[in-house]
C-alpha cells in the first residue's frame, strides 16, 4: 500500500514538472533529484576509500551534465562544440581529482578514482540526456517514463506473484525471469501503445529502441541492487515509503535515459505527424 500511495503522489508531480516548465527549469528538478541520488551511492560506496574526498562527485556530477547539455544544445550549429567542452570538462575533472586526491592514502587512491570515474558519466549522462528529450518534446520523457515505471510495475507485480525461477540470486536475490519477463514485454507493449498514439502507426525501428531501453532499465536496476548488495544495505536511502531512497527510484532511468536518447537520435528523432 505504501508503494502505491508513494507513485500516486511522485508520478503526478514528474509529470507536472515535465510539462508545465520549461526545458531549464525541468533540467533543475532533475539535476537537483539525480544529484541527491548520486549523494547516497557516495554513501553506499564510501568504505572502499573512508578517508578520500568521494563527496566531489556531488557537485561534479551536476557540472559535467551542465556542460553536455549545453553541448548537445549547440548541436550542429557549433561543431566543434562537444569537443571543446569534453575538453575543457576533462581538465577540469582532472586538476579537481589532483587538488582532491592529493592527501588521500595512496591504497585508496586508486579505488576512489574508480568510484569517480564511474559516477561521474553514471550520474552526469542521465541528467543531459533527460534535458535533450524534453528539449525535443517532453513526451519523449513521457515515453521514457512509462518504458521504466510501466516495466518496473508489472516486474514487480508478477514477480512477487509468481516468480519461481531466481534471476540474479547473489545480486537480488527477490528478482525472477518471470518478473523480468513480464517487465520487458510491459514495457516493450507500453513503446506499442505510445508510438501508435504519438506517431500515428506502430514503428518496429522504435520498437527496438524501445526494447533496448527496457532492457537498460532493468540493467540499470541491477547495477544498483549489486551496490547495495556490497554496502549490505537493503535501500539507498528512506525518503519514500514503500520504495526507499531516491537512488532506489532512479536507478532504472539512469541507465535507460541515455539510451533512448541515442536510439532517438539514430532514428533521428521521428516527428509527430
Amino acid at each position: 500500500m505504501k508503494r502505491l500511495l508513494t507513485a500516486a503522489v511522485c508520478v503526478p508531480l514528474a509529470l507536472l514538472a515535465l510539462f508545465r516548465l520549461p526545458a531549464a527549469g525541468f533540467f533543475v528538478v532533475v539535476a537537483f533529484f539525480i544529484t541527491w541520488a548520486a549523494w547516497e551511492f557516495v554513501r553506499l560506496v564510501r568504505p572502499v576509500a573512508p578517508d578520500a574526498p568521494l563527496g566531489a562527485l556531488v557537485p561534479l556530477a551536476p557540472l559535467a551534465a551542465w556542460g553536455l547539455a549545453a553541448a548537445l544544445d549547440a548541436g550542429p550549429a557549433w561543431p566543434a562544440g562537444p569537443v571543446l567542452l569534453a575538453a575543457a570538462l576533462l581538465l577540469a575533472v582532472g586538476g579537481a581529482m589532483l587538488v582532491l586526491f592529493a592527501r588521500t592514502p595512496v591504497e585508496q587512491a586508486l579505488p576512489a578514482l574508480a568510484v569517480l570515474c564511474f559516477g561521474i558519466p553514471y550520474f552526469a549522462l542521465p541528467i543531459a540526456s533527460l534535458y535533450a528529450l524534453a528539449r525535443f518534446d517532453p513526451w519523449w520523457v513521457f515515453l521514457l517514463f512509462a518504458i521504466v515505471w510501466l516495466g518496473d510495475s508489472a516486474a514487480f507485480y508478477i514477480g512477487t506473484a509468481w516468480g519461481r525461477h531466481r534471476l540474479a540470486p547473489v545480486v537480488s536475490p527477490k528478482k525472477s525471469w518471470e518478473g523480468a519477463i513480464a517487465g520487458f514485454v510491459t514495457s516493450v507493449a507500453a513503446t506499442a501503445a505510445w508510438s501508435l498514439w504519438y506517431l500515428g502507426a506502430v514503428r518496429g525501428d522504435l520498437l527496438l529502441v524501445g526494447a533496448a531501453t527496457a532492457f537498460a532499465s532493468q540493467t540499470g536496476d541491477l547495477v544498483e541492487s549489486l551496490l547495495k548488495r556490497g554496502a549490505r544495505v537493503k535501500d539507498s536511502g528512506g525518503i519514500f515509503p514503500g520504495h526507499g531512497g531516491v537512488f532506489d527510484r532512479l536507478d532504472a532511468l539512469l541507465f535507460a535515459a541515455p539510451v533512448l536518447l541515442a536510439g532517438l537520435l539514430w532514428l533521428g528523432v521521428p516527428a509527430r505527424p
